[in-house]
């Protein structure tokens, strides 16, 4: 007891930041640096979908923060902030190995090398911000800044990540911060803060967990007890939106399309009639939004292309054929948004294919079209080709034409729906909707998102992250998400990010019902990325006052 009343004394004279009290020491492998800290990054990862452990996530970055406030050097913080990183996306992006096993030159054990080639990459950038807050915090600030200087780098990084070299947004840790399907959770601060503000958001509560052991070790009961309680009430409290109704009617339509049938011509007709079958309308008179997933159609759609071309299918060598029993499909009022592929040409040879939404009406015309922009490196081009094409590395999505970008959001007026129209449509697909701050023309703002995927090459970790990454787009934006999947996970979400309905993987439906309503421009959708950046810029003016209070 003695020695605890001293230990508390010592440090209210020295006026010591809680971050740099001693911690009861630790035996093994949380001693050894690097090695704890590529476990704390595992540990971090659990936070995402599936598992959804936030406890767990929280105290794996509570105990980065702990390496780094004893971090001796730069290069030691740096390499921590490193190691954390390979621990935590070789976890987290573990399904990428699974799209290996649809790749046939190459063995699927290649996966797994894959994952962990690619962990070795993003690991740099919390080393980058491991590195720039220990800077910041021993040459600058002063060391009582370490937690918001590191929260405001790690804001940076995450952005920098997101359009670094194509860019790799995937899983930011303010995910961690969105709760169950029906309740947002934390994340319904997202329109305030932005994915990469929440990110620091869930770092400064991590370190709440880090200043309750601090406290304990130093006696102050009260004090731990307030520090360890925080994150856990906000974590659970029951955040969530309202529930308006819409009134555009739509069909969404999962076909459960196996990804080994996918692009195998003798189950075109097949993969057609599931689809056609759950897209039937009740009522064809009645005005409808049909919803099929990416790669819901495998006859090319447009006119002009040589004969051979639409001859390669099963069942259309027409395209106007094939349009117009789709449009039989979907009756005289619906219109159908679907997945399909353009081809682009240059002096009458392809040079390349469009990954493209297509808007079919009742009569088999197309009203618009969109072309995905931002196209997934490996999946659908294979960038240096040249030198990686002769030695058996293909890409991932089936095909020898690499798919070519298109020139980003765009927004497609279909016609008030008072007026028997199908309102404004966004679009993002598969993939795209993971970019916070670019799933938005902003210039003409959509009525929803429509965000059609195919998700059978991502394992049983890929799917439920994803469909998360668009829920978050939808809070960030406080706009609707449609999201139809060849595979599953399908979700109607509304714009508050809660999942109104959905239909789980590997199993064939439709969903019926009526389209969320956009929220008023956000201040997010207002500011996009600038806003989590200006949070940085804040934390930054915290530390400094943390420094000055330390110092005093």
């Amino acid at each position: 007891m003695r020695s605890r009343v001293a230990l508390a004394i010592a440090g209210a004279m020295t006026r010591r930041s809680p971050i740099h009290r001693p911690l009861p020491e630790w035996p093994g492998i949380w001693s050894q640096g690097p090695a704890g800290a590529v476990l704390a990054g595992a540990i971090a990862a659990t936070g995402f979908q599936p598992l959804a452990l936030w406890p767990l996530a929280l105290a794996g970055l509570a105990w980065l923060m702990h390496l780094l406030a004893g971090a001796k050097s730069a290069r030691r913080a740096a390499l921590l902030g490193w190691a954390f990183g390979v621990g935590h996306f070789t976890l987290g992006n573990n399904w990428i190995a699974t799209a290996f096993t649809y790749q046939a030159e190459m063995p699927a054990w290649l996966g797994w090398i894959a994952v962990v080639l690619l962990a070795l990459y993003l690991a740099v950038f919390p080393a980058l911000g491991a590195l720039a807050a220990w800077w910041l915090s021993r040459r600058w600030l002063g060391r009582a800044a370490l937690v918001p200087a590191f929260a405001a780098c790690w804001i940076v990084s995450e952005w920098m990540r997101g359009w670094a070299f194509t860019g790799f947004a995937w899983n930011p840790l303010g995910m961690i911060a969105l709760g169950g399907f029906t309740r947002p959770g934390l994340a319904m601060a997202a329109p305030w803060t932005g994915t990469y503000g929440l990110s620091a958001l869930v770092i400064l509560l991590a370190a709440q967990w880090l200043f309750a052991g601090r406290a304990f070790a130093a006696g102050r009961w009260v004090g731990a007890g307030l520090h360890a309680a925080l994150p856990v009430v906000l974590f659970l409290l029951p955040l969530h939106g309202g529930a308006e109704q819409g009134t555009l009617p739509f069909t969404l339509v999962q076909p459960n399309t196996r990804q080994e049938d996918l692009n195998d011509p003798r189950t075109f007709e097949d993969q057609f009639r599931v689809t056609a079958g759950l897209s039937l309308a009740p009522d064809p008179r009645r005005t409808r939004l049909v919803l099929w997933p990416e790669s819901g159609v495998p006859d090319y759609l447009r006119p002009g292309y040589d004969r051979r071309w639409y001859e390669e299918t099963t069942y259309a060598a027409d395209p106007a054929l094939a349009r117009e029993r789709i449009g039989r499909v979907i009756g005289p009022r619906g219109l159908l948004l679907t997945g399909a592929a353009d081809l682009a040409f240059t002096r009458g040879k392809v040079t390349g294919a469009y990954n493209v939404v297509t808007a079919l009406d009742g009569s088999g015309a197309i009203r618009g079209s969109y072309a995905k922009a931002h196209l997934v490196p490996y999946g659908e081009y294979l960038p240096m080709r040249e030198l990686l094409e002769p030695i058996g590395l293909s890409r991932l999505v089936a095909g020898s034409v690499d798919f070519l970008a298109g020139p980003g959001p765009r927004t497609i007026d279909f016609g008030p729906v008072a007026d028997g129209g199908w309102g404004k449509a966004g679009f993002q697909i598969c993939y795209e909707i993971v970019f916070s701050g670019h799933v938005i023309d902003r210039g003409n703002r959509p009525d929803y998102l429509f965000n059609p995927t195919n998700d059978g090459w991502f394992g049983s970790w890929g799917p439920p992250q994803h469909l998360a990454q668009a829920r978050m787009r939808a809070i960030e934006e406080g706009m609707p998400v449609l999201r139809a999947t060849t595979t599953g996970i399908s979700a109607v979400i509304d714009a508050d990010g809660a999942v109104r309905q959905f239909l789980p993987s590997h199993h064939a439906g439709r969903l019926d019902g009526f389209v969320p309503p956009a929220h008023p421009p956000t201040l997010f959708a207002r500011m996009g990325n600038l806003l989590p950046l200006c949070w940085a810029g804040v934390l930054l003016c915290i530390a400094l006052v943390a420094s000055r209070r330390r110092w005093r």
